[in-house]
């Protein structure tokens, strides 16, 4: 079946109503709690392409699975379900893998969740290929299977290669090719480029949507980012709380919106586009560096030693107060830098002196002390919190290790760090696991854990780039609002050009591990100078400007 064959609507959703068990169920028989999705309406015909975006937990990713019937055991699944003129529920399981091989693609968030680590890249598509097209001859399998790779911008060469050779832009493309592999007459794409820095993503994005284009295939992208939404799809459908609440063209849904909710996500997108406020250079010095390097070796015989320049003789200073933005394509070396200042990587020269003392010359108890005062807020929440740990705990966990408060302070303490970030009461929050939290919260539990041994310089390392516009928009106020009242300086990592100018007031541009751009965030985006900064420029979806 290919898109092509497929007659009337690809998609069908009518009064979809999907439960998952309640926590303690488990099974077939477990009890089903509140609805998912709550009697959702969608249609798409061959060639469409929509964006189903909404706040966290809104259901946009259930979606997904309810067609895909990937729901977890003991869920419900009730009303209108037609994917390609079938009911995937209807199936057995042989139909069924056949059906979401054929009629639909599937494109991850995190490609590795696809990925299987011991083929090669050449035979996830071999494979996927002569299990749907066993008539084909081997010869024609793998030529189909280089034919997708060069499509997708990879190289013949590296059909033998593993995924984790690949960048992740790379093993995105990878996903690309496997989703389109059978030409499927719909292809959903569930936060394809959460991971990816804005010149990757819209490379990754263009190749996604000229594929569907030449196929005829209808494209279901599930996204968080509006502006991303506006650019790639004609159709933009708005979930809440599991109904569909507006869907409307692009260009009028962002300029006009009519529901609410729509309302609040196009201004929180607005509001994160807004420009940042100039430099003020009158408070206090709290952090510089001074031509600053990271190399690491590279394998290489031991009388041609080669390395690997992640940051090459970086400078910046940063005021109390003040929030530089550090933008720049995936390996230019931003996260090495952050890392590099919170003594987490080997420095190989430079210095890094917080208050005037180089941490590079402190050792013992007094660099302890020192690298106190530089805490950080990593991407991912859960990848820097214990799964086993309550989040009362993880918060505390830092004043115990470091000696600064005794077990019953220590809670009280991280009490206080909780309601400081917005959980409140407290009480309601310190006892729960990180799963059992929002993206958001888990964000700002892992925002009071950083500052919790009250420290002057805050790295954010991607910190926002996995959270939905609204969320988003409430953990930077919550940053700024913290930085205000304790005197906070940031460095914020990202790379989202747009995001650094509405929150920074200035803002560095990197490459090969070196600055080559530095000004006002408005500035770069109105008048970028570096070759780097115009391709990040370009490749930077924003809102449509309002009438």
């Amino acid at each position: 079946m290919t898109a092509s064959s497929s007659v009337g609507p690809v998609l069908k959703i009518d009064g979809l109503v999907v439960r998952y068990p309640e926590p303690e169920g488990s099974g077939v028989g477990a009890a089903a709690g509140p609805a998912v999705l709550d009697g959702l309406d969608l249609t798409l015909e061959p060639g469409d392409r929509l964006a189903l975006v909404g706040p966290s937990g809104c259901g946009k990713s259930t979606v997904a699975r309810a067609v895909l019937q990937l729901l977890p055991a003991g869920s419900s699944c009730s009303g209108g379900l037609l994917l390609a003129g079938q009911d995937p529920r209807l199936l057995k399981r042989q139909a069924l893998r056949r059906l979401r091989g054929e009629a639909v693609g599937l494109v991850f968030q995190d490609p590795m969740t696809r990925l299987n680590p011991l083929l090669r890249v050449g035979e996830h598509l071999t494979d996927t290929l002569a299990a749907h097209r066993p008539r084909w001859a081997r010869q024609r399998v793998r030529q189909r299977a280089l034919d997708l790779l060069e499509r997708v911008g990879i190289a013949g060469e590296r059909f033998n290669s593993y995924p984790h050779e690949f960048s992740g832009g790379m093993r995105q493309r990878l996903s690309i090719a496997l989703a389109m592999a059978l030409e499927p007459p719909l292809v959903i794409a569930d936060e394809p480029t959460t991971s990816l820095d804005v010149a990757v993503a819209a490379q990754v994005m263009a190749e996604l949507t000229d594929l569907c284009r030449e196929s005829g295939s209808a494209l279901l992208l599930i996204s968080h980012d509006l502006a991303m939404a506006g650019h790639w799809c004609e159709q933009i459908a708005v979930l809440d709380q599991g109904r569909l609440v507006e869907q409307a063209p692009s260009q009028r849904l962002l300029t006009e919106p009519a529901a609410p909710l729509t309302r609040r996500l196009v201004a929180a997108a607005r509001l994160r586009e807004g420009s940042g406020s100039p430099e003020t250079s009158t408070k206090p010095l709290l952090l510089e560096l001074d031509g600053l390097r990271c190399w690491h070796p590279l394998p290489s015989p031991p009388w041609q030693r080669r390395w690997l320049k992640a940051v090459d003789g970086v400078s910046l200073r940063l005021h109390e107060g003040e929030t530089v933005g550090v933008v720049g394509a995936s390996g230019c070396g931003k996260s090495t830098l952050c890392r590099a200042v919170a003594g987490l990587v080997p420095v190989r020269g430079g210095a890094v002196r917080l208050h005037g003392k180089n941490l590079r010359a402190l050792r013992g108890r007094e660099l302890r002390r020192a690298r106190r005062q530089i805490q950080m807020v990593f991407q991912d929440p859960l990848a820097c919190l214990n799964p086993a740990m309550a989040v009362g705990e993880a918060v505390a966990d830092p004043l115990l290790i470091h000696g600064l408060a005794g077990r019953s302070e220590a809670r009280a303490l991280a009490r206080q760090g909780l309601e400081a970030v917005g959980l409140s009461p407290a009480e309601s929050f310190e006892n729960r696991l990180p799963r059992q939290l929002s993206g958001g919260q888990q964000q700002r539990v892992a925002i009071a854990r950083a500052l919790v041994l009250k420290p002057k310089v805050l790295l954010c390392d991607e910190s926002v780039s996995m959270l939905d516009a609204e969320v988003q928009a409430e953990v930077l106020a919550l940053l700024r609002d913290l930085q205000e009242r304790l005197g906070l300086g940031m460095i914020f990592i990202t790379h989202d050009l747009s995001v650094a100018s509405g929150f920074c007031q200035r803002v560095l541009v990197l490459e090969n591990g070196q600055i080559v751009e530095e000004g006002v965030g408005e500035r770069l985006l109105e008048h970028p100078q570096a070759a780097i900064t115009k391709q990040l420029v370009a490749a930077c979806p924003r809102l449509p400007q309002l009438a």
